[in-house]
């Protein structure tokens, strides 16, 4: 089983947004078969706090304007990474050093990556 096709266009939504914010290295990786909870993990980086934090902000506005709204919200108060969990996906906003001590992508490499138009 793939992601549905409403959760690939959930994250592209946020992908595009996160680029209007300048975010580097979008990527969306299609977990549904690895994972019961989610579809899609779409990872963006930011090279500061603020700008994680801009990021963030821009893709919960793009997506309330399609009436979605985060279950939850994670990692606000220092912007070094933030979770957005809209079920269906999780995005991933942290700051470049995060994401490289972190490394998400080594994780989920195995999963299909998704193509975003961002």
């Amino acid at each position: 089983m793939s992601a549905a096709e409403h959760s690939i266009e959930i994250a592209r939504w946020a992908a595009a947004a996160a680029a209007d914010k300048l975010a580097q290295d979008p990527v969306a990786f299609d977990v549904s078969e690895r994972l019961a909870i989610t579809d899609i993990f779409l990872i963006v980086s930011a090279g500061n706090e603020r700008q994680v934090g801009a990021i963030v902000d821009g893709i919960e506005e793009a997506l309330l304007k399609r009436k979605l709204k985060p279950t939850r919200r994670e990692g606000g108060r220092d912007n070094r990474w933030v979770l957005l969990d809209y079920l269906d996906v999780v995005i991933h906003v942290q700051h470049s050093e995060e994401r490289a001590l972190y490394s998400l992508e080594r994780l989920w490499k195995d999963c299909p990556v998704i193509k975003l138009d961002a």
